[in-house]
């Protein structure tokens, strides 16, 4: 099921996620291999560099509400106690300045440990 709502969501993108994967996809992002709507668990990730276990997400307005904070918080949580480091950006700042935020990306992916799935160090 979450391979299907996967594959939904990659139809379905937004014009900030379409922007930003445009500037990660082929490597374009410090050679680094990015996926898009990629399930993790129970969750969904925007994007992913599972080489160095980086999760990338873009986030509307709804994400500012309390509720939805809350969810995030959990998520964000389930997901670093999976190994994985998770980073956030509005989806205003990807449409208006995606070339600091695919920075932004790079620098915390060449932070980030190197899994052992994929080629990185044990």
């Amino acid at each position: 099921m979450a391979n299907e709502r996967a594959r939904e969501l990659r139809r379905t993108m937004n014009a900030p996620e379409r922007k930003l994967w445009r500037a990660l996809n082929n490597r374009k992002a410090g050679g680094l291999r990015f996926r898009r709507q990629h399930p993790i668990g129970i969750y969904i990730a925007d994007f992913i560099c599972l080489e160095r276990r980086l999760v990338v997400e873009v986030d509307g307005g709804q994400h500012g509400d309390d509720a939805q904070i809350a969810h995030d918080t959990r998520r964000t949580e389930w997901l670093n106690a999976e190994g994985y480091s998770v980073l956030r950006f509005w989806a205003n700042e990807v449409m208006s300045n995606t070339e600091d935020v695919v920075l932004a990306i790079v620098e915390a992916a060449m932070k980030s440990s190197p899994s052992r799935g994929e080629g990185g160090a044990p």
